[in-house]
């Protein structure tokens, strides 16, 4: 009888040393809630544009690169890039598809660091969250002087984690804006002319060079972000 409670105790041990790493791992791995993760993203983005060691111009490469990987880590680009090239994405090769979700994600967080940082210093407000399935809505408000603003953060469950594939600004959706202009430059002209933009506007914002007015060929691009 000893032996068999022996043994028993045996089984239990080893069952427990293989399980409780198991649920440790399991409780560690919890996913943020939209709002919580879309909170931690903006408060590590506001601190970056907040920190005046980063405004010197030396550092101001330094600033993006960061500004980059934080906003990155949240914002889903490949599925940002999908919706915003709608049918044409259909069209391009794996190759073609890595080379624009790495163009439009340098274009994307400068855009989304620049509406950002008019509001840095301001109340962000967290009114409310959404959640339908793997979709989620995180709704906020900017209080800037006697107005505030509305911005919205659409989110998709991908791998575990809560992704922005979308910000909606005072009504007006990035990716739905971004839809449309792509898909006039390339009705216009072709799916070639929309990269080659991108990656000007791009190799002009790392060498550093001032762009001033932007030059007819990027009018269309810029002109409503």
């Amino acid at each position: 009888m000893a032996g068999r409670l022996s043994q028993a105790r045996g089984v239990l041990l080893l069952v427990g040393s293989v399980v409780l790493p198991l649920w440790a791992g399991a409780v560690g791995a919890v996913v943020d809630p939209p709002t919580q993760a879309v909170r931690k993203t903006v408060d590590r983005v506001l601190a970056i544009l907040e920190d005046d060691a980063m405004k010197q111009p030396a550092r101001l490469s330094e600033r993006r690169q960061l500004l980059e990987e934080v906003i990155g880590a949240r914002f889903s680009y490949e599925e940002m890039s999908k919706r915003a090239l709608a049918a044409q994405w259909t069209r391009l090769s794996q190759a073609e598809r890595d080379e624009f979700v790495v163009l439009f994600r340098s274009f994307l967080s400068d855009r989304y660091a620049d509406k950002i940082e008019g509001y840095a210093g301001e109340d962000v407000r967290y009114l409310s969250e959404r959640v339908e399935g793997p979709y989620a809505e995180v709704r906020t408000r900017v209080a800037s002087g006697k107005v505030e603003i509305p911005m919205d953060y659409r989110l998709l469950q991908l791998s575990g984690e809560w992704r922005v594939y979308d910000v909606v600004v005072d009504g007006v959706s990035l990716v739905r804006n971004y839809r449309g202009q792509f898909h006039k430059i390339i009705r216009d002209s072709s799916y070639a002319e929309l990269v080659r933009r991108l990656r000007e506007r791009t190799q002009k914002r790392d060498s550093g060079e001032e762009l001033g007015r932007a030059a007819p060929s990027q009018e269309r691009l810029e002109r409503s972000a």
